[in-house]
């Protein structure tokens, strides 16, 4: 598929659903260039890893795009814009999310990874200070920036998301994520609905009392092995085996939201811009499983469905 196709697509899709929202309120400042859904599609496509930076994909924009977005308006108001779309960024992931079937799933994956925001060793506070801190992940060591969880369906479309700072224990981001998804808080559009069945983790979520806690008080069904050193029943080998491949998508799709997209790239300096360009990634991973779907391709086959 070239870009144009693609692009055209994706508006099409991002309008017929912003025609669906309610009008929003207005927004103090000059009026905007772009309508609602051609910031939604510029952003939701500014995310692909062909792009440097923010700023290597306006350029493409200023030179590619123009003629398809004529009120394309400076980088700064482009990025003061995009700040403003979290809801809508967000609840179309999720509608992205309920026409690939995901109510349907018999079960999600759950688990976190690590999205720097600037180098660990440098000095000084950085531009999320307070907010930000240093964590381990397997992946990064050591590193300064936010914890990021992700609950997907076993096909790899992403239900809901959540970040947290990096030193956070994955039981209390949880504890949390699965709290303010039973409830629906209008502060969270990107967190996402309950998963109709279980939540299928690793054993950094385990602990008998708490899963217990979490079906009680949320309905959350999370299933993690035992600790094999300190359980008195733990899990056969043969189970464990089974367990990790059916959690292997989480993984895949985090690989994907880091290197075919540019998350791991991204140095943010606000928490909205942060949170934005999560949404929007997310966004766009459900949106490519979506075209592959109606193109007859492998849900997660993203290399092949563009072709620059």
């Amino acid at each position: 598929m070239d870009v144009d196709t693609f692009l055209t697509g994706l508006y099409v899709k991002v309008d017929d659903f912003c025609k669906t929202l309610p009008p929003a309120a207005p927004q103090p400042g000059q009026d905007s260039h772009l309508t609602k859904s051609e910031t939604v599609t510029l952003l939701i496509f500014s995310q692909w890893g062909i792009f440097q930076s923010e700023r290597d994909f306006y350029r493409y924009a200023e030179r590619h795009l123009r003629a398809a977005f004529p009120d394309l308006p400076t980088r700064p108001q482009f990025n003061r814009q995009t700040r403003q779309v979290l809801t809508e960024v967000s609840a179309f992931t999720h509608h992205l999310a309920a026409e690939l079937d995901a109510c349907r799933c018999a079960y999600e994956a759950m688990d976190t990874m690590g999205c720097r925001t600037r180098n660990v060793k440098r000095r000084g506070h950085g531009w999320l200070p307070g907010i930000t801190n240093i964590g381990y992940c397997n992946r990064l060591g050591w590193y300064e920036g936010f914890n990021v969880l992700t609950s997907v369906t076993p096909t790899g479309v992403i239900t809901g998301f959540g970040i947290a700072p990096a030193s956070t224990k994955e039981q209390q981001f949880a504890e949390t994520f699965l709290a303010a998804r039973s409830v629906t808080h209008p502060r969270l559009p990107e967190i996402g609905l309950s998963a109709v069945g279980p939540y299928l983790a690793d054993n950094g979520f385990c602990g008998q009392k708490r899963q217990q806690r979490w079906h009680e008080d949320y309905g959350a069904q999370v299933i993690t092995p035992p600790k094999r050193t300190t359980s008195r029943h733990p899990w056969p080998k043969w189970l464990r085996r089974w367990l990790a491949s059916k959690r292997q998508i989480v993984e895949t799709v985090h690989e994907k939201l880091l290197y075919t997209f540019r998350l791991d790239r991204d140095r943010p300096k606000e928490l909205q811009g942060f949170r934005v360009r999560l949404a929007a990634t997310a966004c766009l991973h459900n949106f490519c499983i979506w075209t592959n779907e109606q193109l007859g391709h492998k849900p997660l086959a993203f290399a092949q469905l563009l072709e620059w």
